[in-house]
C-alpha cells in the first residue's frame, strides 16, 4: 500500500473561510486547530499574506531576545552510533540489516576519530543519531553490547557521549529515540540538548497497514507525545518537530503542531520545532510517494511560527529545500539547524548539506545576519539551572559567549573532564531554618521564579482531573459491608463511605454514618494491632532544601540563591544524629532536595556519615525519587543502587514521594517527579532485597475520592506481593504557602470530616495486610488527631525533633512534639501511649531511659520560652 498524499489544493477551504483566517493571523489573534487547517491549504497570494504575518511574529520574537535580523545554525559533526533500529518507517534508509554493516555500532575509537575531526574543523555538536532500541530486535545488537561489557544500547551512548566531552569538547545531542522518564534522568547529565521528532499525531499512520508507521512500535503518537512530556518535566531542553507528506491530513499537521504547542506552553522545554518535508528515497516502501512540495512547507512553516509564537525556535533543514532559502525564511525560520562541514547527513545522504560560507550568503540576501549556536539554545545557556546539568557548566561556559548564549565563534574545542561538581556537602545558607522556621518562619511567601518555574499555570488547569460524580448507593449496606468483610468492599461502596463526609463546604455530610465508619474503623484497629498508641523518638534531617525538580505543592524546595536556601555538610549531618541520639532517638529519617550540586555518592556519604558517629541508630532514609536520582548519577540499576545504600548503613526506605499514585493527577501536582511506574518500580525492588519501606498518601489537592481509593487499593496490592510496608502514612495537603494552592489551582486541603473518612477508610481497605495506620500530627490539629484515634489510627509518627517541610507550607503545628505532647494529645482516648522502634518493636531500656531524660526532643531544637 502506497500512502495518499494529503488534500492541499484548497478546494475544500472556501474564501471566506481563508480571509477569516488571515485576518485573525493578521491581527495576533490565537488561532484554533480548524482556522490553523485553513492556512496551511494557502497557495498563491494567500500564501504571500500568510508567510507576510508569520515572519512579522518571528521577528517580534527575535528583538525580544536581542538578536533582530539574526539567524542561527550549529556547526557539528553526525555520528551514526548505530544504523540498526526495531522499527520499519517505511521512508528510512537510515536503519538496516546487520549483515549490510561492519559492525552493528560504531566502536569507541570511530566515534572520537569523527567527533576530533569535527573539532579540528571548529564543529562544536556531536549529534549522536541512531535507531532505537536495536537489540530489542537484532541479536547482532546484543551480542556486540554484551561483548563490550554495555547493558543496553543508551548505556553506550552515555558513555561515548562522556569520552567524546572528556577527550574532544564537543557538546553531545543525543538522538537515541523514545525514551522513558528514567532514560532521560541517566542521560541529562552527559548531554546538554536531547531530541526526537513527533513527526506526526496521526493514528492512521501508526495503525494501518502498509501505512509510514506500521510496524514501528516506537513511532506510536501517544509514546512519542510522552516522550516530550518526561522531557519537560525533566528540564531537558529538546528538539522536536514534524514530517510533512508521508501519508498524513492537513488536520493531522495542524493537530500535531498543537500538540507540540501543548507540551511547549506547560513545561517551557521544547528548545526548537523542526518543520521537515518528506524526500522520497530509493529503496524504501514509499518510494513512489512524490517529495513534499515547497510551497506546502513554506504554509507549514508559516502556521507552526503563528501558532507557537515569537519564542519558538523554527527550523528547516536547509539541505531539502532546494534553492529556497528565501521562501523558508519568508515563512518564519530563525533556524537552519546543524550543518556539518565533514560528515553527511546519514539520515538523507543523498542531500549534501550546503557550505557554511554559501548558507551565511543566501541568508544575508534574505537580509539576515548567520550567528553560530551551540547544540543548547541561547535561551537555555543563559537560564542555566534547572536547564543544564552542573557537570556541563563548563563545557558549555568554554564555547558560548556569556553576553548572548551564542557560540563564540572563535572558541576551539578543548576535552574537559566530565566530573562531579565541585562544591557538594559545604555548609551554606540558612542552616538554622529547622529551628527559625518557628519563630522567624520563611523569609517569602513564595520563590521569585514563580511565574515560570512550575510551568504554564493556565495550561497545568487544561490538565486538572474531572471532579467526581456523586455516588449513588446504600451507604447502609456499604458498613455492613466494612464491618463484616473489609476485603470485600467494593469500590463503589468505598466511594460511598467517603460520601460521608459531603463535599468541601460539608454539604451532604452525614455525621452519624461518619461516626458509624469511624467505629467500624475502629474496632479493626483493635483487632489488628491492639490498643496502644505508638510513637517513635527521631529526628527528621532535611538535609539540603535546594532543589529543582519543580514540584508544584512544595513550598521547602528552593534554588540556591533563594534567602531560605541552605545545604548541611557532613559533620553537621552526623552532628544531628547524633544529638538525636544523646536524646534517646533510635531512629533519623533522612530526605532532601534534588540537589545539583551534590555529588553522584551523596547518599551514600550522608549514611555512612551518620553510621559513623552513631552506629546503632536506625537510617530510614531517601524517597524514591532520591532513589532514582542517585541510581541515574551514578549510572547503577535500581537493584545495585539499593544494595550500595543498604551497605552504606540505610535500614529503611521512606516511602514518601508517593503524593497520589495516578500520573493524571500528578502530573498536574509536579513537574518532574517520579511517574507512578518508577515509584512501584523502587520500592518493590527494595522489599525484594529484604529493604522494608512505609508507603504515603497526600490526599486533598487536586485530586477526588476515586483516586484516594485507587491508591490505597494500589498499597495493598504491592503489600501482598511483597510484605514489606510497615505502615499507611496519611499526609492531608497542606496549603497555605504550596505554589499550586497559591496559583488558584488546588484547593485548600482536605475537610476535617474527609480526614477522619479517610484514615477510617485506609483501615478498612488494608485490613487483613497492613497493621499500622499512622496520621501526621504536623499536619493536623491536637484535636483532629485524637479523633482519627479513634477512627482506625493506631500510630503518631515520631517526635520529629526538626519538621521543615510542612513548617515551610504554613503548617501550624510546630516543628516536633516532646514525650509529654503525646501523651497529652493522647490522654483524652484513655488508650496507653508506648514508645516504639522503626520496625514497631520495642526500644531498649536504655533507650527509653535517655528518651525520658530529654522527653524524647534534643535540648538544641526546644524553643526557649521568654523570661516573665
Amino acid at each position: 500500500m502506497t500512502p495518499e498524499r494529503p488534500d492541499v489544493t484548497g478546494d475544500r477551504t472556501n474564501g471566506n473561510a481563508m480571509r477569516r483566517a488571515l485576518a485573525r493571523a493578521r491581527d495576533g489573534k490565537t488561532l484554533d486547530v480548524a482556522e490553523a487547517a485553513v492556512l496551511l491549504r494557502a497557495r498563491g497570494a494567500d500564501l504571500d499574506v500568510l508567510l507576510e504575518h508569520a515572519g512579522r511574529v518571528r521577528d517580534a520574537g527575535l528583538a525580544a531576545a536581542g538578536r533582530s535580523g539574526v539567524v542561527t545554525y550549529s556547526r557539528k559533526v553526525f555520528i551514526p552510533l548505530t544504523r540498526l533500529c526495531r522499527d520499519r518507517c517505511g521512508y528510512c534508509t537510515f536503519a538496516t540489516a546487520p549483515h549490510r554493516l561492519e559492525s552493528a555500532f560504531l566502536g569507541p575509537d570511530e566515534v572520537l576519530e569523527i567527533a576530533r575531526q569535527g573539532a579540528a574543523l571548529g564543529c562544536k555538536e556531536a549529534l549522536f543519531t541512531l535507531g532505537d532500541r536495536p537489540e530489542d530486535r537484532w541479536h547482532q545488537a546484543r551480542e556486540w553490547l554484551d561483548a563490550h561489557g554495555y547493558d543496553d544500547t543508551l548505556s553506550y551512548v552515555r558513555a561515548m557521549a562522556i569520552r567524546v566531552l572528556e577527550e574532544t569538547g564537543l557538546l553531545p545531542h543525543l538522538n537515541p529515540g523514545v525514551l522513558t522518564w528514567r532514560d532521560l534522568q541517566r542521560l541529562k547529565p552527559v548531554a546538554p540538548s536531547m531530541g526526537m521528532m513527533l513527526e506526526t499525531t496521526s493514528e492512521a499512520l501508526f495503525l494501518t497497514k502498509g501505512a509510514a508507521h506500521y510496524g514501528s512500535p516506537d513511532k506510536d503518537p501517544a509514546v512519542r507525545l510522552r516522550v516530550l512530556e518526561d522531557a519537560g518535566r525533566s528540564n531537558v531542553p529538546f528538539t522536536t518537530g514534524i514530517l510533512i507528506g508521508i501519508g498524513e491530513t492537513i488536520e493531522d499537521r495542524a493537530e500535531s503542531i498543537f500538540a507540540i504547542r501543548r507540551v511547549a506552553r506547560e513545561y517551557s522545554g521544547i528548545q526548537e520545532v523542526i518543520v521537515q518535508n518528506f524526500r522520497a528515497k530509493p529503496d524504501t516502501a514509499m518510494r513512489g510517494l512524490p517529495d513534499a512540495d515547497l510551497h506546502e512547507l513554506a504554509a507549514t512553516i508559516a502556521v507552526a511560527r503563528l501558532v507557537l509564537g515569537p519564542r519558538t525556535r523554527i527550523q528547516a533543514p536547509p539541505n531539502l529545500i532546494g534553492a529556497e532559502y528565501a521562501l523558508m525564511l519568508r515563512a518564519g525560520i530563525d533556524d537552519w539547524g546543524g550543518v556539518s562541514p565533514l560528515t553527511p547527513d546519514h539520515v538523507n545522504p543523498e542531500r549534501p548539506w550546503p557550505h557554511i560560507d554559501e548558507l551565511a550568503t543566501r541568508s544575508a540576501d534574505a537580509g539576515f545576519t548567520l550567528r553560530e549556536r551551540l547544540t543548547i539554545y541561547p535561551e537555555y545557556v543563559l537560564a542555566g539551572e534547572p536547564w543544564l546539568d552542573p557537570r556541563l557548566r563548563e563545557h558549555v561556559a568554554a564555547l558560548a559567549d556569556p553576553a548572548t548564549g551564542l557560540a563564540r565563534e572563535d572558541a576551539v574545542p578543548v576535552g574537559r573532564p566530565w566530573q562531579e561538581p565541585d562544591g557538594g556537602f559545604v555548609s551554606i545558607g540558612r542552616t538554622d531554618l529547622h529551628t527559625a522556621v518557628d519563630s522567624e518562619g520563611r523569609t517569602n511567601d513564595r520563590r521569585d521564579d514563580f511565574d515560570h518555574v512550575y510551568g504554564d499555570w493556565d495550561a497545568l488547569r487544561e490538565r486538572l482531573p474531572a471532579g467526581s460524580a456523586p455516588v449513588g448507593g446504600d451507604v447502609r449496606e456499604a458498613l455492613r459491608q466494612a464491618e463484616k468483610d473489609p476485603a470485600g468492599l467494593t469500590d463503589a461502596q468505598a466511594l460511598a463511605l467517603l460520601g460521608l463526609a459531603g463535599d468541601q463546604n460539608g454539604a451532604g455530610a452525614d455525621d452519624d454514618g461518619l461516626a458509624e465508619l469511624a467505629r467500624i474503623a475502629d474496632g479493626l484497629r483493635r483487632d489488628a494491632a491492639g490498643d496502644d498508641v505508638t510513637y517513635v523518638v527521631n529526628r527528621n534531617i532535611n538535609f539540603t532544601n535546594v532543589c529543582y525538580t519543580g514540584c508544584r505543592f512544595c513550598a521547602f524546595a528552593q534554588r540556591r540563591t533563594d534567602a531560605d536556601a541552605y545545604t548541611l555538610s557532613l559533620d553537621q549531618v552526623a552532628d544531628r544524629a547524633e544529638e538525636a541520639w544523646a536524646a534517646g532517638a533510635t531512629e533519623v529519617c533522612m530526605q532532601g532536595g534534588i540537589h545539583p550540586d551534590l555529588p553522584g555518592t551523596a547518599y551514600f556519604d550522608i549514611a555512612r556519615a551518620v553510621k559513623a558517629r552513631v552506629p546503632d541508630i536506625h537510617v530510614h532514609a531517601f524517597s524514591p525519587m532520591e532513589v532514582i536520582n542517585g541510581a541515574s548519577r551514578t549510572n547503577l540499576s535500581i537493584e545495585d543502587w539499593l544494595t550500595g545504600a543498604r551497605e552504606a548503613g540505610v535500614d529503611s526506605l521512606p516511602g514518601t514521594a508517593a503524593e497520589i499514585l495516578d500520573d493524571d493527577v500528578r502530573w498536574v501536582l509536579t513537574k518532574g517527579k517520579l511517574p507512578t511506574r518508577e515509584w512501584i518500580d523502587v520500592i518493590t525492588t527494595a522489599h525484594r532485597l529484604g529493604i522494608p519501606t512505609t508507603s504515603t498518601m497526600m490526599y486533598g489537592h487536586v485530586d477526588t475520592h476515586s483516586h484516594w481509593v485507587q491508591h490505597i487499593r494500589l498499597i495493598r496490592r504491592i503489600q501482598e506481593q511483597t510484605g514489606g510496608f510497615s505502615e499507611f502514612v496519611l499526609l492531608p495537603f497542606v496549603h497555605h504557602s504550596s505554589p499550586i494552592y497559591l496559583a488558584g489551582v488546588a484547593r485548600p486541603g482536605p475537610t476535617p470530616r474527609e480526614n477522619i473518612a479517610v484514615h477510617a477508610l485506609a483501615r478498612i481497605l488494608l485490613h487483613g495486610a497492613i497493621a499500622n495506620i499512622q496520621c501526621s500530627w504536623v499536619k493536623l490539629r491536637d484535636d483532629l488527631c485524637r479523633t482519627v484515634l479513634t477512627a482506625g489510627v493506631n500510630d503518631l509518627g515520631g517526635t520529629l525533633m526538626e519538621e521543615t517541610i510542612s513548617r515551610m507550607a504554613g503548617s501550624e503545628n510546630g516543628s516536633y512534639k516532646t514525650i509529654t505532647d503525646l501523651a497529652a494529645m493522647v490522654a483524652p482516648t484513655g488508650r496507653p501511649l508506648r514508645q516504639r522502634t522503626t520496625s514497631y518493636g520495642t526500644p531498649s531500656a536504655e533507650r527509653q531511659a535517655a528518651a525520658r531524660a530529654s522527653d524524647g526532643v534534643c535540648g538544641t531544637v526546644r524553643r526557649v520560652l521568654p523570661l516573665v
